[in-house]
């Protein structure tokens, strides 16, 4: 039984609405919307605003703002009203009803491009969960449309509201999936361990969604990664190795982009990708400078960081897309952020900074240590190059002094396999 189905939104009209006091802060949310709903396909052809303190707690605008949207809908032929918040069981059906026409909210428009969108079982199996904790509390008041599904979703007892039959199956799913994902990431743990022994440096680029993360890891890598113009085109995280001017290799990662008001249901099915982040060793925290809204969306994603245990971590502020911005507009940014670097992924200017500056974060992990190796074993020191520098290298009659820089476990490995 499948209860939520990726709906066919191509071509819908839609009226955007929200609610708050700050009209900049509305004015910038709504923007956002629009973006979702131009993921979908959905065409927003106008927008209303409601300055309250809190939403009506029955119809989340208030009565007259709910009648002029009414009006607005019927004037604009619209097919659908999109709502900026998550609402409730309650305002959506009393909307639904009073507009005559589907309303969504912004979890349902999150949660539809994340359907769209996933292609691993991973990621498929999330979405289905953070769909189903989203319905589970938003089944009372569904009468006709259960009914519909009544043929479908298995076996009532004697007497068993069908209510309670839908209300037990999603809970059983659930716990299937919760199942199931915990399987998902032990394999991956073990994935994460194996990496580790290895003593590969992991790097992730990290920060709001449509930043231009997938564009920054295909230029750095020259590697095929998928690259749209969509929020929250990756939804699984993409890895590839990366080898260093110095010949150190490392791993690269492109996460999930993050977003303000990310839905705690998305967070909670999302929960083991998203801290995937906090194993990194360094993080490219990206954003986009030509975004008028760049720094609001920065402290977003330092938010989420926070969130996740991953604001300690090493990380790197990089602007992408100078190639879109006006020179005062870099120069502004230049003297707020002067630690920053400015680059475009996509024209692949500022790119040999980033890599320099990527070698100098890392290598202040690193300690340099000379070893004595017994000549018969230097072809050890040579088969861990791809982890190591090699500084310099002294002949004497049956040893080699060999002076390394690397991490910590990766110098004492070298000296355990030496000594062995």
């Amino acid at each position: 039984m499948k209860l939520l189905k990726t709906r066919d939104l191509e071509g819908k009209k839609a009226i955007v609405v929200a609610v708050g006091k700050d009209e900049e802060k509305i004015k910038e949310s709504l923007e956002e919307m629009k973006g979702l709903c131009k993921t979908l396909g959905v065409d927003v052809v106008e927008w209303l605003w409601q300055k309250r303190s809190k939403p009506d707690p029955a119809t989340y605008l208030g009565r007259g703002k709910l009648q002029k949207l009414k009006e607005i809908v019927e004037f604009c032929e619209a097919d659908l009203v999109v709502v900026d918040d998550e609402i409730t069981p309650v305002q959506s059906k009393n909307m639904r009803e009073y507009l005559e026409t589907e309303v969504l909210d912004r979890t349902q428009v999150i949660l539809e491009i994340f359907a769209r969108h996933a292609t691993s079982e991973e990621g498929k199996l999330q979405v289905e969960m953070a769909s189903l904790l989203y319905e589970l509390p938003r089944l009372v008041g569904r009468g006709e449309e259960l009914s519909r599904l009544g043929g479908g979703i298995g076996t009532r007892g004697p007497g068993e509201p069908l209510l309670e039959v839908l209300r037990r199956h999603i809970k059983n799913r659930i716990s299937q999936l919760r199942k199931r994902l915990k399987e998902i990431e032990k394999e991956r743990e073990v994935q994460r361990k194996q990496r580790l022994e290895k003593k590969i440096p992991h790097v992730s680029i990290v920060g709001y969604t449509n930043a231009g993360k997938s564009t920054l890891l295909k230029s750095l890598t020259e590697s095929d990664v998928y690259i749209a113009d969509k929020l929250f085109a990756t939804l699984e995280p993409v890895t590839r190795r990366l080898k260093l001017k110095s010949g150190k290799i490392i791993l690269v990662s492109d996460t999930v982009g993050f977003i303000r008001k990310l839905p705690h249901t998305i967070v909670s099915a999302f929960k083991a990708t998203l801290e995937e982040v906090k194993y990194s060793d360094v993080l490219i925290h990206l954003v986009d400078a030509s975004d008028p809204y760049a720094e609001e969306k920065m402290r977003a994603s330092e938010k989420v960081l926070e969130e996740i245990g991953a604001d300690r971590i090493p990380r790197i502020l990089v602007f992408n897309k100078i190639d879109l911005c006006p020179e005062d507009r870099i120069e502004a940014l230049k003297w707020k952020y002067p630690e920053a670097l400015f680059i475009s992924a996509e024209k692949k200017i500022g790119l040999d900074r980033l890599l320099e500056k990527l070698e100098e974060v890392l290598s202040q992990r690193d300690v340099q240590e000379t070893i004595e190796v017994p000549i018969e074993k230097i072809g050890l020191v040579y088969a861990m190059k791809d982890r190591l520098e090699i500084l310099n290298e002294e002949y004497r009659d049956s040893y080699v002094l060999v002076t390394v820089k690397a991490d910590k476990d990766t110098v004492e490995l070298l000296k355990g396999k030496v000594a062995s």
